[in-house]
C-alpha cells in the first residue's frame, strides 16, 4: 500500500550545499528533488510561503485548500498534509525552519508565535498590497540566504523573526474579520474542528465535543451536516484514522502500542474501529507498506 504516512525531516528537502541545518529557502528557480508530497505526510518543520503564480491544492489535516497567486501558506509541524495538485506554471517562495529555530536561545519570543501551533487555517488569501509586502520580505530573505556574510545565520534569523511578526498581524486580522462575518453555524463548526484536532486521540464521543461547546449532540451533528456535509461522528472518525495511520507507519510501534496511544480500551477495540473505517486490519495496513 502506498498511502502509509511518512514523517519527513527538514533535511529531506534542503539542498546539499545548504549551510543552515535548521532553515533553508526555496524559490521559483531552485526546486529540490525531495521526498514525494503527493501522499499524506508529516514534517518536523515550519514553512511560510507565498504563491507567485499558478495554482496548487493542499490537504492539511481534514481541510482542503485551493492555493492561488497571493495565497499565504502556513505549514506547521505535526499536521498531516498532502499536496494533491500543482499546475504546470505553479511557483512560490518559501522559507523552512525547525521548531528549535524559534526557541528563546535564538532570542525569538516563542509566546508571540503560539499561533503557529494553534492556527486553524493554513492558507490565507491576501489582498494585493499584503501579498506584495510578504513577497518583498521573502525576496529579502532569498537574497540573504544566497549572499555570503560572516553573520549570515544571525541575519537570516532576524529576518525570519520580522516575517513572523508580519504574518501574525495578517493572520489575526483575517481571523477577527472571519469571526465578525461568519454565521453562528460556521463559528460552531470552526470551534468543533479546533477541538477535534486537539482531542481526537483521546476523545471519540460526539457528546464530549457537544459538552465542550455547550450544545446537545444532536444539535452539533445537525449543524455539521448542514455546514460541511458530514456528521460530527464522521469528522471524529476521519481525524482518528489520520492519526492512526501516522502512528502505524512508525515501524517501532506495535498495533497494541498504537491502540494505547490512541486511548482505545484494548487492541481488539482499535482493530475493529480501524477495520470498520478502512476495510482492513491495522496489522495488514502496517505490513502493506
Amino acid at each position: 500500500m502506498s498511502n502509509l504516512i511518512p514523517t519527513y525531516r527538514l533535511q529531506s528537502f534542503s539542498r546539499p550545499d545548504e549551510e543552515l541545518a535548521d532553515a533553508f529557502f526555496l524559490d521559483e528557480h531552485t526546486h529540490t528533488a525531495g521526498p514525494p508530497l503527493g501522499v499524506p505526510y508529516r514534517g518536523n518543520y515550519y514553512k511560510i510561503g507565498i504563491c507567485l503564480r499558478g495554482t496548487a491544492t493542499l490537504k492539511a489535516n481534514l481541510e482542503t485548500y485551493c492555493i492561488e497567486p497571493g495565497s499565504l501558506m502556513l505549514i506547521t509541524p505535526h499536521i498531516i498534509k498532502e499536496w494533491t495538485d500543482f499546475s504546470p506554471d505553479h511557483d512560490s517562495l518559501s522559507v523552512f525552519f525547525t521548531p528549535e529555530f524559534i526557541t528563546t536561545r535564538n532570542h525569538i519570543p516563542v509566546d508571540n508565535f503560539q499561533f503557529l501551533e494553534s492556527a486553524t487555517r493554513h492558507v490565507l488569501p491576501l489582498a494585493a498590497a499584503e501579498a506584495a509586502s510578504i513577497t518583498a520580505s521573502m525576496r529579502l530573505l532569498q537574497q540573504k540566504f544566497q549572499a555570503p556574510h560572516p553573520y549570515r545565520n544571525q541575519v537570516i534569523k532576524s529576518l525570519i523573526n520580522s516575517l513572523l511578526y508580519e504574518v501574525v498581524g495578517l493572520y489575526d486580522q483575517q481571523h477577527a474579520t472571519l469571526q465578525a462575518t461568519q454565521t453562528r453555524s460556521q463559528l460552531l463548526t470552526a470551534e468543533f474542528k479546533l477541538l477535534v484536532n486537539a482531542h481526537s486521540t483521546t476523545a471519540r464521543s460526539v457528546k464530549f465535543y457537544a459538552d465542550h461547546l455547550c450544545i446537545t449532540p444532536k444539535h452539533l451533528t445537525d449543524t455539521l451536516k448542514q455546514t460541511t456535509g458530514k456528521t460530527a461522528g464522521e469528522w471524529i472518525e476521519e481525524a482518528v484514522m489520520l492519526e492512526a495511520k501516522a502512528l502505524l507507519q512508525h515501524g517501532q510501534l506495535s498495533v497494541a502500542q498504537v491502540a494505547d496511544l490512541l486511548h482505545f480500551p484494548d487492541q481488539s477495540a482499535f482493530s475493529r474501529f480501524f477495520r470498520n473505517s478502512l476495510g482492513l486490519s491495522p496489522t495488514a495496513y502496517k505490513q502493506a507498506g
